[in-house]
């Protein structure tokens, strides 16, 4: 932008010098001309009376006198003869010999004839300006010119600095300010000392920063207001599974602790500030303690499991619990959307810069439609399962592939990059 205004100005600026200065520069060279004609024509006139009253001795020295003290060169043609300057009898002077005085641009110069009626001929004065003297003083005037022009040019450059520097400026903060409340900095203001539009500008981003900052705080609070009510039916839950006969008590509660601690990681996330410092989770820790939970639920339904984990540390850029619930999400697919008795295999590896997680089952495939989005569904589920495993891998710059798994029925693999 700041360039911009630069070059506009410099051309505008410059459209208008050349419009300004080169009918100045012409006018200083005509008045040049002018002058110098006028000086030839003024001591060619001077010697009029001479030459039409005074002997040819007495006009010999006045014309060497002229000659001598005098720019240009003087010539009077008198009976046939020459005083003065030597010079060519031009047409000029045998025009004027007729009795008409005249002037004209010649080579070297200009020429200016003058006739003088005389009792026994007449006589013919020339003059002659040379192109030094007509141009006296213009390459001096000239250069002036330029340099008020440059000069000019510059000025103009400079305060049109100055003020493209103000608005990139303030563009430049806004900008600032709009990246900092896409990181989370939701405290991030825009100066409203801000020129002209992009004052209004500010402070429409400024309202827009205090509106969304009071919209994260109502739904923090509504957050911590369901986890409230999802708490308290999760502790009956708890108390009716304790009473059951072993094993089923232990599954159901474990089962119940998942949920409770899920419920109290959703608040804590949202209740943290954006912009924390990024988690960083064992990839192998988690999705081997996952797999060993739902393998009880595999045996149950007569389902055959195959793991392959590569042993950790594999460090991924994702918290613990968003890490559980994209594995659980794709597990509990598995169960939901295949008919028992369906074997599936979950394979974890390192990858060129992050994991791999594959989860492939050999059901009935993958569903017709835009399943990775958001709310939808092929089988009448609430379509959030796969959305939270693709968020959970773009948290970390990854991505979610869907395709034909080994066995004809559906492979999803999931891409965590690796934590810095």
């Amino acid at each position: 932008m700041r360039r911009r205004v630069l070059l506009l100005v410099a051309a505008t600026t410059t459209l208008v010098l050349v419009a300004f200065l080169a009918p100045l520069a012409l006018l200083v060279r005509n008045v040049a001309v002018d002058r110098a004609v006028q000086g030839a024509t003024v001591e060619a006139q001077a010697l009029t009376s001479l030459v039409a009253t005074t002997d040819r001795q007495t006009l010999e020295l006045a014309v060497d006198q002229v000659n001598a003290t005098s720019d240009y060169e003087v010539t009077v043609f008198l009976d046939g003869i020459q005083l003065g300057f030597p010079a060519e009898r031009s047409p000029l002077v045998a025009l004027a010999e007729g009795g008409t005085s005249e002037s004209a641009e010649v080579p070297g110069g200009r020429e200016i004839v003058f006739a003088v009626d005389r009792p026994s001929a007449p006589a013919v004065i020339r003059s002659f300006v040379p192109d030094a003297e007509l141009s006296a003083g213009v390459p001096r005037a000239w250069l002036l010119l330029g340099g008020l022009g440059v000069g000019l040019l510059l000025v103009s450059l400079v305060v049109a600095d100055r003020l493209a520097r103000t608005f990139v400026r303030s563009t430049v903060d806004l900008a600032a300010v709009s990246h900092r409340l896409g990181r989370g900095e939701l405290e991030a203001r825009a100066d409203l000392s801000a020129p002209g539009e992009l004052g209004v500008v500010a402070a429409a981003l400024n309202g827009l920063a205090s509106r969304i900052a009071e919209a994260l705080r109502e739904e923090r609070e509504t957050i911590a207001d369901l986890s409230h009510r999802v708490r308290t039916p999760l502790t009956t839950l708890r108390m009716e599974a304790e009473s059951l006969p072993e094993p089923d008590a232990e599954r159901i509660v474990a089962g119940v602790e998942a949920v409770n601690r899920a419920v109290t990681e959703v608040i804590q996330q949202a209740r943290r500030r954006a912009g924390a410092e990024q988690a960083v989770t064992d990839a192998a820790a988690v999705v081997r303690a996952r797999v060993e939970f739902w393998s009880v639920l595999a045996e149950d339904t007569d389902r055959e499991l195959t793991v392959h984990i590569q042993p950790g540390p594999l460090p991924v850029a994702l918290g613990s619990a968003d890490l559980e619930a994209c594995v659980d999400a794709l597990l509990g697919n598995v169960f939901a959307h295949t008919p028992h008795g369906t074997a599936f295999a979950v394979r974890l590896a390192a990858v060129p810069g992050g994991v791999e997680l594959v989860v492939a089952d050999a059901g009935p495939g993958l569903p017709a439609g835009p399943v990775l989005e958001r709310g939808v569904s092929g089988s009448g589920s609430s379509g959030l399962g796969l959305d939270i495993v693709r968020r959970a891998a773009e948290r970390t710059g990854g991505s979610v592939r869907l395709g034909p798994g080994p066995g004809g029925g559906l492979a999803v693999v999931v891409t965590f990059l690796a934590a810095p």
